[in-house]
């Protein structure tokens, strides 16, 4: 815990603390575990170390704007504390000099590792919806919720919403032990898994509890229109071509959406088509919408990963062949 003072003299304290308190406000809403105490022309600033050091540096460039200028607009305040949330403006970032870093915490640095990541990382900063489809290791889920969580960090959006099928795969839902909610909770684990590396544990349970972010199954999408948030669909390829037309119509004014899968581990009944596979032909060609393709090469897991779908991808082939010779 740190613990910052900054006296001022010359301006008066409405400057630099808004009508109201507005920019005090503001301040404490975008560092919700910063203790921000103003009195007179006294402002103390409390809370961990990178936190509080963002603060002082907004409350500092304020000081020179309200004495270069004589005023400190709402516009230069949502500005500073945006480029202070922002990861790249972050000292780690900064001193790395790498233009791959998606996110960054105090104790934890996500970059794009490969080149499927980082096509997945521009296009999402230049369309509205991003289709990543890949196989089993790829990163796609994980890219997608560091990008989410950097635009909520810069402050572009307000919301975060990650979605999922609950397909079964060789399990069925209704012998998992638990109510509903606990059944479905394996299905959802593996987007907590990536937040928790973002968040910390406190600020992750802070941010569900007041729904900033949300982790919910497919289904309890409908009927939503969803404003200022960033939409992720994950395991697409187990939602029906209904649902994905569904999901991806909850888009409102200023959201964005990445949507992940895998189209050769659908795990669908056999007569339902993947509305995966059916969105690349549908919504091929409409401007803000994108498609990035990531393969074996993007794969960032256990070295065996690669093998291993390079064996499943042969024994594919040749089963395929195998069949086609019989019916000759």
């Amino acid at each position: 815990m740190t613990e910052k003072a900054i006296e001022f003299e010359g301006i008066e304290p409405v400057i630099i603390f808004g009508p109201f308190d507005s920019y005090l406000r503001k301040l404490r809403e975008a560092f919700p575990e910063v203790q921000i105490n103003a009195r007179g022309t006294k402002i103390s600033i409390k809370g961990d170390d990178p936190d509080v050091a963002a603060v002082e540096k907004i409350f500092r460039e304020m000081l020179f704007l309200a004495d270069q200028h004589g005023e400190v607009l709402e516009n230069d305040v949502n500005a500073l504390i945006s480029l202070a949330l922002s990861p790249v403006s972050r000292p780690s970032a900064t001193l790395l000099g790498d233009k791959d870093v998606i996110v960054e915490s105090k104790d934890y640095v996500v970059k794009a590792k490969t080149d499927g990541q980082r096509r997945m990382v521009a296009e999402a900063r230049n369309n509205d919806i991003v289709f990543a489809i890949g196989p089993a290791g790829t990163g796609k889920t994980y890219t997608a919720v560091a990008i989410a969580v950097a635009a909520w960090k810069a402050k572009s959006i307000k919301r975060i919403v990650l979605a999922r099928p609950a397909v079964e795969a060789g399990e069925s839902l209704g012998f998992l032990p638990g109510d509903l909610a606990q059944k479905i909770d394996p299905y959802l684990r593996p987007l907590y898994d990536a937040l928790q590396d973002m968040l910390t544990a406190e600020k992750l349970k802070f941010l569900t509890e007041r729904r900033v972010i949300e982790i919910v199954p497919l289904a309890y999408m409908r009927g939503r229109t969803l404003n200022n948030s960033f939409i992720i669909l994950d395991e697409a390829q187990n939602a029906s071509s209904k649902q994905m037309m569904m999901c991806l119509t909850r888009l409102g004014v200023n959201s964005k959406a990445i949507i992940t899968g895998d189209v050769t581990q659908v795990d669908l009944p056999k007569e339902m088509e993947s509305g995966l596979a059916n969105a690349q032909q549908i919504l091929k060609g409409i401007k803000g919408i994108s498609f990035v393709f990531l393969d074996k090469s993007d794969v960032v897991r256990h070295k065996l990963v690669k093998d291993i779908i390079d064996a499943y991808e042969h024994h594919e082939e040749g089963h395929r062949h195998g069949s086609a010779g019989k019916e000759l």
